[in-house]
Order: C-alpha cells, then structure tokens, then sequence
C-alpha cells in the first residue's frame, strides 16, 4: 500500500482517504445473455397444413389450366383461357413459400380482439335461421320471378334479419341494388341474370 493511506502527517492524523470508486457491475457475456434471453418463438406447425393447402391448390391450378382449358379459339382472343389460371396457380405457390418460411422465422398472427363479440352470449339463431331463409326465397325464386323481385326478396331480407327496421327505406336499396347487379352483369361482364316475369320490361 502508499504511505499516503498507511502514514500519519505531521500533527498526528490519518489522511484522509480518497473517495472509494463505486464497483461496477461487471457486464453479461454473451453467454449470460444466452441464458438470460427470452426463448426463440416455435414455430406454429399448424400454419404448416395451411401453406401445404395453398400449394396443393395452386398445383391443381395449374395442371387444371396445362391439361384441360383448350389454347385461343378465335383470332379475337389471342391470348385465350389458359394465362389467367396458370397466374393465378403460381400466385398461391409464391403465397405459400412465403407463409412457410414466415411460420419457420416464428411468425404468427395476432388473436383476434373480439371487441365486439360477447363470447359468453348464446348463438341468435333466429338471426341465422332468417338469414338462410332469405338465401332460400331467393334460391328458389329466381329462375320464375327473376334476379331484380328475387335480388329484393334477399337484400331486404338479409337487412331485417340483421335487426333493420326501416322497411321502406330498405326496400327501395335493396331494388337499386338489384338493377344495379343485373345490369352490371349483363353490360359488364356480358352475363345474363335470370330476369324472369320481367322480361322484356328490363
């Protein structure tokens, strides 16, 4: 030790002693951050079957699309039915090579919330029961009555059993809604609804 913490001065005293250094706690290794670390998420291998399913489908796309759907008919379409499904195939393949290795890194969806469900309440089938029931009526109306009355039936159907009261208001929507989709049908996408006792009129 110095003579400076061992020898007295002159009148006798001890020196004071300088200020002690606080110790330092002695930082983690890389070994202790190791063991102290939170373990690595494991993967979910359920999402697994999902990717395989996405797979599975784009497969039987593609193959549906190489073996069965003819090349172009008509020199109108050039390109002809083929390009579109196959896309569409290598489209879920790419989807499910992602997923994979997203559920391999330990990815996962968050649970859903909820904040509107009550999972303690019981299940309103009256509501589902009126709601298959509007699917029903407009099942087995639209070939007699047509898209635009059976169209109605089902819009204005699905809004009451959903506990809308506003029953004249719900029913002009629900007719707009039904020409709306038929002529979209018809003008857009050149396909036919059923128009039924109002043919001709439409």
């Amino acid at each position: 030790m110095s003579d400076l913490t061992t020898r007295p001065d002159r009148d006798g005293d001890l020196p004071s002693r300088p200020p002690a250094v606080p110790d330092i706690p002695a930082q983690p290794g890389p070994e202790a951050a190791a063991d102290g670390a939170e373990p690595a998420p494991r993967p979910d291998r359920a999402q697994y079957g999902v990717c395989a399913f996405l797979a599975l489908v784009g497969a039987l796309v593609i193959f549906d699309a190489t073996t069965r759907i003819g090349s172009a008919i008509n020199t109108a379409d050039p390109i002809g039915p083929k390009p579109v499904p196959i896309l569409l195939g290598v489209l879920l393949l790419v989807i499910a090579a992602i997923y994979a290795v997203d559920v391999a890194r330990g990815g996962a969806g968050e649970p859903e919330a909820g904040e509107d469900v009550d999972l303690s309440l019981p299940i309103d089938w009256r509501t589902v029961l009126l709601l298959i029931g509007a699917f029903l009526v407009n099942a087995v109306l639209i070939d007699r009555l047509g898209w635009v009355i059976s169209g109605t039936i089902l819009f204005w159907g699905s809004a009451y059993a959903l506990g809308n009261r506003h029953y004249v208001r719900n029913l002009l929507i629900a007719v707009a809604l039904s020409l709306i989709t038929f002529y979209t049908f018809a003008i857009g996408l050149g396909v036919d609804l059923p128009a039924g006792v109002l043919q001709g009129i439409l």
